[in-house]
């Protein structure tokens, strides 16, 4: 049997984010409607797209910035996505309880209903990056979601260095993998440093594309927030590893790239890998260091 020849037409809303909440989720709206009137059939959104990135500092009172899911944002944002019959990517600061937060995003399907929820696993602690003061570790797992615009994928940005996330979420039938992302330079990089770590925030996830034959989508936040410098550059590569569109470093975009589905067929009769792994022999990855 041949390849099917659907085409997906996915969009990613790069954005520079506000201080006010209320102006971010305004400003994501129109772009959602932007990408709706181009024909896109999926959305996603940055990670934490509602704030700037608090994670910079830790301070108690941020919590007041997460809401529950079902929640003001999901609610919100359903009734968009049912009215202009679009499945969305929506990133949210999840209180899932009284002390009790989480890095999430829920998939959204053209009626608006909920067909996902993801809770981000991996949680970096480092200078500027300081989310395990905020988000507890998920614990839903790594999976893909099925949608009237077909199935999904979906990581959060530290999740996006990890290959077993992303071989995970390609084995759950993933036809693309979505990372909402919120990455930048810090003070004091050079320009080669700047360089060498953005050529390598791609490169892995390229490999994650090549290495599971899907397509992946990252979707970054642009501009200056106290002392990050977010530096877009929101990509789209196919199951080859090429980069079908990319987003501009220094200015809002929405980006709108049309995904061939056969292109994953095709990719993983050439180079079969998931055929090829030895299942068998992979037991020491449940350890935390062989040596």
């Amino acid at each position: 049997m041949a390849p099917e020849t659907r085409v997906r037409r996915i969009a990613l809303v790069q954005l520079q984010m506000d201080e006010e909440p209320k102006l971010n989720v305004e400003r994501a709206e129109s772009a959602i409607r932007d990408a709706a009137q181009r024909g896109a059939e999926i959305v996603c959104l940055p990670e934490l797209f509602r704030t700037r990135y608090f994670p910079q500092e830790e301070r108690a009172d941020r919590f007041d910035l997460a809401e529950p899911i079902p929640g003001p944002t999901t609610e919100r944002l359903s009734k968009l996505s049912s009215s202009l019959g679009l499945v969305l990517v929506a990133p949210i600061f999840e209180r899932r309880g009284a002390g009790v937060y989480h890095n999430s995003a829920v998939v959204l399907d053209a009626d608006g209903s909920i067909a996902g929820l993801y809770r981000k696993m991996h949680i970096p602690d480092d200078p500027l990056f300081s989310e395990k003061f905020y988000f507890a570790p998920g614990d839903l797992g790594f999976r893909s979601f099925d949608t009237r615009a077909g199935r999904v994928g979906l990581l959060i940005c530290w999740d996006q260095w990890f290959p077993e996330a992303a071989r995970l979420v390609a084995l759950d039938g993933a036809e693309v993998l979505f990372f909402p992302t919120a990455i930048g330079w810090v003070p004091d990089e050079g320009n080669e440093e700047r360089a060498a770590g953005r050529d390598s925030w791609i490169t892995i996830q390229r490999a994650h594309a090549i290495a599971n034959g899907v397509f992946v989508a990252a979707v970054n936040r642009v501009g200056r927030e106290q002392n990050l410098e977010f530096y877009g550059s929101s990509f789209v590569a196919d199951p080859q590893g090429r980069i079908l569109e990319e987003a501009p470093p220094d200015r809002e975009a929405v980006l709108i790239v049309d995904c061939p589905l056969s292109r994953i067929e095709e990719q993983r009769r050439s180079w079969p890998f998931l055929r090829d792994r030895r299942v068998d022999a992979y037991g020491d990855l449940l350890v935390r260091y062989r040596r």
